[in-house]
């Protein structure tokens, strides 16, 4: 399948949709995801402002669409708490909501590796608690949908709305990334859409509790995570 989907999304094929859906909603792009790949395309959602938008849309355009998240067992409360808003609120089987979970436990990875690991080598306890859970589930699919947007980090300044993840092996779709925070927002605000309380409290972009801290207005939104290092982003978009 894999080999399939690759052949059929060449470079000039990516080209085309990109042109094809510039300009367009997110919406048209999210419809024709699903169209094109349901069941096997998921949203992977951190459960920030801008997953649960695409939740909120995904949801509109078919209500059998799925969702999965990573549990790293460092989430905040406020994150599965807006987790559960959601299953309420949408009314969802419990199969449409994956929980993914790494291999180790915490005790186990401070047992093989050290503790706060963290701290002492960040991306290898983001490859064991992000990235190889991830590269498991998405196995599972043809497609994946992202919350990206391009003015979140100079990483992802040059994000396509549809692009080929040769890291992964299929197609990735980033439906918000020409979106800004307020378009965002926006959204939120008209459909009353649930979302993490910790925005509220300067978290504009929230991951573990260990490696994520608030910051001051106008700052730059990601310049929260990670701060005792150069780390910028966990690998699951690089």
């Amino acid at each position: 399948m894999t080999k399939t989907v690759q052949a059929n999304f060449s470079a000039e094929a990516i080209q085309e949709l990109n042109q094809r859906f510039a300009g367009q909603s997110p919406q048209e792009i999210l419809a024709y995801a699903l169209e094109r790949f349901f069941p096997r395309v998921v949203l992977a959602c951190s459960f920030g402002a801008e997953d649960v938008v695409l939740w909120d849309m995904m949801h509109r355009l078919n209500p059998q669409a799925s969702l999965f998240y990573l549990d790293t067992d460092f989430l905040f409360p406020e994150t599965y708490a807006v987790r559960d808003r959601l299953i309420d609120r949408y009314q969802v089987a419990p199969e449409q909501v994956i929980r993914v979970a790494p291999a180790l436990s915490p005790a186990e990875q401070a047992k093989q590796f050290g503790d706060l690991l963290w701290v002492r080598q960040p991306n290898q306890c983001c490859q064991i608690r992000k990235v190889d859970p991830l590269t498991k589930i998405l196995k599972n699919y043809a497609a994946w949908i992202t919350g990206i947007r391009r003015d979140q980090s100079a990483t992802r300044a040059n994000a396509g709305l549809v692009e080929w993840d040769a890291k992964f092996g299929l197609v990735k779709f980033n439906p918000l990334a020409a979106w800004s925070a307020e378009e965002v927002w926006g959204y939120i605000r008209t459909h009353d859409v649930p979302y993490n309380a910790l925005h509220d409290q300067d978290y504009p972009s929230i991951g573990c509790t260990h490696c994520t801290a608030p910051v001051q207005p106008g700052a730059d939104p990601r310049s929260g995570r990670w701060q005792r290092s150069e780390k910028v982003e966990c690998g699951l978009h690089q």
